[in-house]
């Protein structure tokens, strides 16, 4: 039997360090920690655990909402998500995760990018957000 893409990088214990020291590091970001002001960081890090588990061949269902519900009030450029893939690449490679595996996990979560990703600022100010505040966060001046 083939051995799935989530036994391959260590299963549930490896994952769940594996993002711990992501969302340490997008937490701490100057950027990207504003979208998570207020956000109980472990949570955040059990839902994505779950997603990306669930997406690498976990037989646990992942819970939580869908991701273009959970990301729609976020104006979510490419360039924030190039930002997030590489403090992600840095998380998977300091656990010790084959190049070749750290290839396959960036590649699921590439995949998910036109689920949250925002075209423009004007396509996302159409959105009808209902009730729910738009978040736009400006990128800090370097």
């Amino acid at each position: 039997m083939k051995q799935s893409l989530f036994d391959m990088i260590g299963g549930l214990s490896a994952m769940e360090r594996i993002h711990t020291s992501f969302y340490d590091k997008v937490y701490a970001h100057p950027w990207l920690g504003q979208f998570f002001e207020g956000l109980d960081q472990k949570f955040i890090e059990l839902r994505q655990t779950q997603f990306m588990a669930e997406k690498m061949g976990s037989k646990a269902p992942y819970l939580g909402k869908d991701l273009d519900v959970s990301h729609m009030r976020m104006y979510i450029t490419e360039e924030l998500l190039v930002v997030r893939q590489g403090l992600l690449r840095e998380a998977i490679e300091e656990e010790g995760v084959a190049p070749e595996l750290v290839t396959r996990w960036l590649k699921i979560d590439r995949a998910f990018w036109s689920k949250i990703k925002k075209d423009s600022l004007e396509s996302f100010k159409n959105i009808d957000l209902k009730y729910e505040q738009p978040m736009i966060v400006e990128k800090p001046e370097s």
